[in-house]
């Protein structure tokens, strides 16, 4: 049996459907329920819902042998992971964005908001760049028009929130799409049927 951690919402739903197409059905996945778990012994697959920011921890402690997850986590978190394969989905980008006309000239330190603190000290540092992190959880298109950052990094899909706020791009991060990752221990063990899987779902991307 293999245990698949899905992201809950959208981006689950539509992975589960290439995983449906690509031999790994589970009718009951579909059905109107507040169940969470759901498994057909004869496919030797289980599936599970979880928050997307979840789902790398399942993973990486061994209650999922793999699981979907956006880059963004993985940049972030640096779970101790195997990243098998790009979904080719959720695609979207870690950006730096501030207020339009923004320059910085490098003379002083500057005030980046953002919640993904770890992808955005290594970005930093590679650029050799001294900054002062603010940490936020929400809201964060506001930090520049009050005066608490100079800019801020987040993950942009569209850009309209940033326009609606007065802000613009002004630098990418990294690319971030859905990957499927997979438990260190459970792919020693379990190889030949993950790779089986990977191979059916790539085959479908492609």
């Amino acid at each position: 049996m293999i245990n698949v951690a899905l992201p809950k919402g959208r981006l689950g739903e539509k992975i589960y459907d290439v995983f449906e197409k690509a031999g790994y059905e589970c009718p009951s996945i579909k059905e109107t329920s507040r169940k969470l778990l759901f498994e057909n012994a004869e496919k030797g697959v289980r599936y599970f819902w979880v928050k997307p920011s979840d789902v790398a921890i399942y993973v990486e402690r061994g209650a999922a042998d793999i699981g979907v997850c956006g880059k963004d986590i993985l940049e972030e978190y640096s779970p101790a992971v195997y990243e098998l394969c790009d979904l080719k989905t959720g695609n979207c980008r870690m950006a730096v964005a501030a207020k339009k006309g923004f320059y910085d000239d490098g003379n002083r330190t500057l005030k980046v908001a953002t919640k993904f603190v770890n992808a955005t000290k290594r970005y930093y540092a590679e650029k050799s760049r001294e900054i002062d992190i603010i940490r936020l959880n929400g809201s964060i298109e506001v930090a520049p028009t009050l005066g608490l950052a100079d800019v801020i990094v987040d993950i942009v899909e569209t850009g309209t929130t940033l326009k609606e706020n007065n802000l613009e791009v002004i630098e990418t991060v990294f690319p971030i799409s859905a990957r499927l990752i997979a438990n260190k221990a459970s792919f020693k063990f379990k190889t030949q049927e993950i790779e089986n899987l990977v191979e059916k779902v790539t085959a479908l991307l492609d």
